[in-house]
């Protein structure tokens, strides 16, 4: 399970790279901390349930806040 948070760690690593070369810093420095965040975890040998219940906690914050945003702080019509 540890290794799966290592691929975690370079998915979001290489997301964080490409937003950087797309001129999108903030997002670009959101994955770098995610990708810290997973590849800490992953060399701290937990077990497999716990791993379980961080993935799983991460899931749901996410969610909370992707839907947040998604429906308060986003404009309709996508102005720049």
């Amino acid at each position: 399970m540890d290794r799966m948070f290592r691929v975690l760690g370079f998915w979001t690593g290489i997301f964080a790279v490409m937003f950087y070369l797309g001129h999108m810093e903030q997002t670009a420095l959101l994955f770098f901390g995610q990708t810290g965040f997973f590849i800490l975890l992953s060399y701290l040998k937990l077990s497999e349930r716990m791993y379980i219940y961080i993935f799983g906690a991460y899931l749901t914050i996410f969610f909370v806040a992707f839907t947040y945003w998604t429906t308060f702080m986003m404009t309709p019509g996508g102005t720049h």
